[in-house]
């Protein structure tokens, strides 16, 4: 490893880019970037790609430096994939482990680029869908260490918790980011996260215990992202 990058997390860098702090990921796909991110590669020619955390809320909470319970070998539902940019860098990551990562999306555009993602990188399962309806993609999913949820949707607490009860293994972790407007445009963020968390906590589906909380300003305004454990079952 060269000077400029040293292990940061499992399967995160951390180096100096411009005299500033930077994440970087192991590039599962060398010579393929993403979104335009910058990549360097060290003295055995290993490619790194930059991890931008104004547009990642996982990469945002790196940045913070929370300890994320992502590990190589995770299997991972990810909720709210777009066009997979945070997506991109979880499969760095497990690459490093055997993990795989089950990416949902609903929008059909930003699907088509998760999907042409998935062609060069074989640890991520695209599936075209709603996060509000686990059934639908049960099928596919097999139980999961981890979910990670990034929704513009109305009940994002709810959605947690109904996929947890489908998917995650008891003990299992919640990566949540609460984006406020996206619950209520007009409410107080500080109201809409103390209500999502409470969703989380007392939920008849699946109930988490919240590990951590942070608002992730100035990467993203009004969002508050939240680690958790689920609770076993009685």
């Amino acid at each position: 490893m060269t000077d400029f990058l040293k292990p940061y997390a499992g399967g995160v860098y951390e180096g100096r880019a411009r005299g500033k702090f930077q994440l970087y990921t192991k590039n599962a796909a060398p010579g393929f970037s993403v979104y335009g991110e910058k990549t360097m590669s060290d003295d055995n020619g290993t490619e790194y790609r930059s991890w931008d955390p104004k547009r990642s809320k996982l990469g945002a909470l790196y940045q913070k430096k929370l300890r994320v319970p992502l590990a190589s070998a995770s299997r991972v539902l990810y909720l709210g994939a777009a066009n997979g940019t945070t997506v991109s860098h979880v499969s760095d990551i497990l690459a490093e482990g055997g993990g795989i990562v089950y990416a949902v999306e609903f929008s059909e555009r930003p699907m088509r680029d998760l999907v042409m993602l998935a062609e060069k990188r074989n640890n991520i399962i695209p599936i075209f869908s709603d996060a509000s309806r686990p059934e639908l993609y049960f099928p596919i999913v097999e139980p999961v260490d981890l979910i990670f949820q990034d929704v513009a949707q109305a009940n994002q607490a709810e959605i947690a918790c109904r996929n947890a009860a489908y998917f995650l293994r008891d003990g299992g972790h919640l990566i949540l980011s609460i984006k406020a407007r996206s619950v209520d445009v007009a409410k107080n963020p500080k109201k809409i996260f103390t209500e999502e968390i409470k969703t989380l906590e007392k939920n008849a589906d699946a109930s988490f215990k919240i590990l951590k909380t942070i608002d992730l300003a100035p990467f993203h305004t009004d969002h508050m992202g939240v680690i958790a454990v689920k609770n076993l079952k009685e």
